[in-house]
């Protein structure tokens, strides 16, 4: 029980906050502030559009967060998935959220809403060979589109 409640060592510093104090949304990948929650492009996306809805305040879990900060997260969520329909028309979506390490969580300590666009037939060999994902455009030419629609 001592190794279990200790392992993963120190939290590394916020990326989300980082962000948001960064000064170029453009720059950090921020498509929309909303008042208690954001939107942002994942910097390591699953495929093209992934994005997430991040609470603005740094809080670590759901029972941390306001109900008026996860319905805000959850309406951004909503006019996100309307964005990627517009843009990329994908098949489905997977919206997920992981709370704690081994739930799968890559930011620990800021609650966070996965929104993923996904295809017919989207997966391929190269993460399973290579530990690799291909993507058929750039961070930066996702953001432009989805941020077009976003901020008419």
């Amino acid at each position: 029980m001592s190794y279990v409640s200790t392992a993963g060592g120190p939290e590394a510093a916020c990326v989300f906050c980082a962000a948001l104090a960064s000064g170029d949304d453009r720059r950090a990948l921020i498509l929309h502030r909303g008042t208690r929650a954001f939107l942002i492009l994942n910097a390591f996306p699953y495929a093209s559009g992934h994005l997430m809805a991040v609470i603005t305040r740094h809080v670590p879990s759901i029972e941390a967060a306001t109900a008026e900060e996860l319905a805000e997260a959850m309406t951004l969520i909503q006019t996100a998935s309307r964005a990627l329909g517009a843009v990329y028309h994908p098949d489905g979506l997977n919206v997920g959220l992981n709370q704690g390490r081994v739930a799968g969580a890559g930011v620990l300590g800021h609650l966070h809403i996965h929104l993923v666009p996904r295809w017919t037939g989207d997966t391929n060999f190269m993460p399973v060979i290579g530990e690799t994902r291909v993507l058929p455009e750039s961070l930066e030419t996702t953001y432009d589109r989805l941020a077009a629609v976003l901020r008419p």
